[in-house]
């Protein structure tokens, strides 16, 4: 009977450092995550999450549920529950500003720990995941400071008047610098 409590003992110290690990995995991921239920309580929310739902709707930003504008969206996924598994993602832009895009994922799943079903909420910041893009890019192509800056611009869907307007440039100094970054794209990789 002794080893049956030790083994028991062992399996709650093995399962709750295994969800002590992926919650320090979700808490540190770039994307935010909610998990809400399907009244749009909200049950977790990492960091990322929490950065972007204040840059969504400062004013409004409540600890306890989904910011209204993805909970509008949400609903609908609820609604059309009977339509779809568990498996289904549904995906969304909400547009802020142009440099405040954000792309939801968002999917019903159950945990055996809860009476109802959950919903798992992803948040990409669109435009922080390009300029993410255009750096790894930047580096692989060995593109100047002054290039990575325009390269960067844009990947994030700037136009050449615009980044020409951010950086203090012409608009033919853009094309410029864009026709040398598709020169060396062309060197490495060429088709």
């Amino acid at each position: 009977m002794n080893t049956l409590i030790n083994t028991d003992t062992q399996l709650n110290e093995n399962y709750l450092e295994e969800l002590s690990l992926l919650q320090k995995v979700v808490d540190n991921l770039e994307d935010g995550v909610l998990i809400s239920t399907e009244t749009g309580e909200l049950i977790h929310a990492n960091s990322s999450a929490d950065n972007i739902c204040s840059q969504i709707k400062p004013d409004s930003f409540n600890e306890n549920f989904v910011p209204s504008i993805i909970w509008n969206r949400c609903k609908s996924l609820i609604q059309n529950q009977s339509k779809c598994n568990n498996s289904t993602i549904w995906s969304e832009d909400i547009v802020i500003n142009q440099s405040l895009i954000f792309r939801l994922r968002i999917r019903r799943f159950n945990l055996e720990l809860s009476e109802q079903p959950l919903l798992l909420i992803t948040i990409e910041n669109r435009y922080e995941s390009l300029k993410n893009v255009a750096l790894s890019e930047a580096y692989k192509y060995h593109l100047t400071q002054r290039e990575t800056e325009i390269w960067s611009l844009y990947r994030a869907t700037s136009s050449y008047k615009q980044i020409a307007d951010k950086l203090f440039i012409t608009v033919n100094t853009v094309k410029k610098h864009i026709k040398n970054i598709r020169a060396k794209q062309q060197r490495i990789y060429p088709f």
